[in-house]
């Protein structure tokens, strides 16, 4: 009787311990067991988008720690994209990482934002942050957001104030070989 007393004491604390969880950390623990995985990716909106049109799209989770995750991002043969993502005290910072084939960074990245609040467990929202407008100031107006949940991972961006906007499906359904590494990457 003791052992079971334990026992349900145990799991009790367990599942308060993940109640806590905000959603901010929920999100983060649903991306992060996606690490290791490849996925295809649709080009939703702009439907004629020159740079991304009809080419293939491949997510990779390929990096995960307890407060850093980084995707690579294929456009065909392009390897020059990387998502960042970090988490910090209950919020994430999104960035993009953009490599040249020789792998030194191109002259705009690291371009992003950070979320103003823990967002919720499905969606995190991440308008431009000061650095954006710095260098990108057209960019100032960003505001980009990925969506999650069992069958889609989507990656957004819409500039307020303009036409501007971007979206892409990845089907989480159907996982894909892993590619090669991306620009200013080393294979491990």
């Amino acid at each position: 009787m003791k052992k079971i007393i334990t026992l349900l004491i145990i799991l009790s604390f367990s599942v308060s311990l993940s109640q806590e969880k905000n959603e901010a950390e929920q999100f983060w623990d649903s991306l992060k067991n996606l690490c290791g995985k490849s996925f295809v990716g649709t080009l939703e909106l702009p439907v004629d988008d020159e740079q991304f049109g009809g080419k293939k799209m491949v997510m990779h989770v390929r990096y995960c720690s307890d407060n850093i995750i980084k995707i690579p991002f294929f456009v065909g043969e392009d390897k020059s994209r990387t998502w960042v993502l970090t988490y910090d005290n209950d919020r994430i910072i999104l960035k993009h990482d953009h490599r040249h084939k020789d792998g030194t960074e191109d002259e705009i990245t690291q371009y992003g934002g950070k979320t103003t609040n823990s967002g919720q467990k499905s969606i995190q929202v991440f308008p431009a942050d000061q650095e954006t407008k710095v260098l990108i100031p057209e960019a100032s107006t960003n505001i980009w957001w990925i969506t999650l949940n069992d069958t889609e991972f989507t990656y957004n961006l819409r500039r307020l104030g303009t036409p501007r906007i971007f979206r892409v499906v990845f089907d989480l359904t159907k996982v894909v070989k892993n590619p090669d590494a991306p620009w200013g990457w080393k294979e491990d």
